[in-house]
């Protein structure tokens, strides 16, 4: 008998590429669907990445630069 494979549903979650401001990218950044219901607009997305960003530099020692661009990944 065939197992069933185990599938990841995508849609728990919104993607976005991020620009920063030194000219890198951070592409399908990962934002769970639940907190960005009834957000306003890209300065509250940008604000959620921005406290990830944070989170991250407090794990890994190296901080990111400024966010330039916050835009959904075309999927």
């Amino acid at each position: 008998m065939a197992k069933k494979s185990k599938t990841r549903n995508d849609t728990e979650f919104v993607y976005y590429d991020v620009i920063y401001e030194d000219g890198s990218q951070s592409s399908n950044r990962r934002i769970p669907r639940a907190q960005i219901e009834g957000v306003g607009g890209d300065r509250e997305i940008r604000a959620i990445i921005e406290a990830q960003d944070r989170e991250i530099a407090e794990k890994s020692g190296r901080p990111r630069g400024p966010v330039k661009k916050v835009m959904p990944t075309a999927r």
